[in-house]
């Protein structure tokens, strides 16, 4: 997968000339794959509400895709305005809300 292009700042990623939000870099590697990958099952998920029609689902769905984003640093207080140990904390509760919604 090709890294897509980044703003000069690093805070930012263009995408088809839009800007998004870039994932929070200090998230070490093995916990922001498994946000990415709770992220995406989230996202398969809202399809397969969307689909079967069931809006229960597809909201509980899109409340796990916030809370990935909200953790990745992609959404909620930007991570560049945020301490280490405030980062750190959105990331790790994040990870245990997503971890107490799957069981």
């Amino acid at each position: 997968m090709v890294e897509p292009e980044h703003t000069p700042d690093g805070r930012f990623v263009v995408i088809n000339g839009r800007r998004w939000r870039a994932t929070d870099p200090e998230i070490p590697p093995e916990p922001a794959a498994r946000l990415r990958s709770l992220l995406m099952a989230a996202r398969r998920d809202v399809g397969a509400a969307l689909r079967a029609h069931d809006a229960e689902a597809e909201r509980d769905a899109r409340a796990r895709v916030h809370l990935a984003k909200t953790a990745l640093g992609e959404r909620g207080t930007p991570w560049w305005e945020q301490t280490a140990s405030q980062r750190r904390e959105r990331w790790q509760d994040g990870l245990e809300a997503l971890d107490q919604r799957d069981t």
